[in-house]
């Protein structure tokens, strides 16, 4: 039979303790870093979204449009433009609609597009 004193069993003891603490920590860290990463793409899934759902109302509403844009399709691009919460997006829709002529606009319109489309993170 093999004699093993208490001090052999505490030291082995400690040192499975400090392993298994070891490996929790670093699970630990590892859960935390990959929340943060979830929380960070989710973010910009969210931010993507937003500019994808005014893109696609702008060309439906203003760029296929036959007639005038109406007052609760401004309405609604304005509150779409808005939930970009991008500067940019927002500055430069100001300058499309307060464009003092057409030639102006359709300037303003492929600044806008482009911007739009440059602010899609992947």
């Amino acid at each position: 039979m093999i004699n093993i004193n208490k001090r052999t069993v505490l030291l082995i003891s400690i040192i499975a303790l400090v392993g298994i603490i070891i490996i929790l920590s670093g699970q630990c860290y590892i859960y935390y870093k990959d929340a943060q990463t979830y929380r960070a793409l989710n973010l910009v899934y969210q931010q993507n979204d937003a500019i994808l759902d005014f893109t696609k109302l702008f060309v439906t509403k203003v760029i296929k449009a036959t007639t005038d844009v109406s007052f609760e399709d401004r309405l609604q691009l304005e509150n779409a433009v808005r939930g970009t919460n991008n500067k940019e997006i927002i500055d430069q829709w100001k300058k499309f609609t307060e464009a003092g002529s057409e030639i102006q606009a359709r300037e303003e319109v492929k600044v806008l597009l482009d911007l739009l489309i440059n602010r899609i993170r992947y």
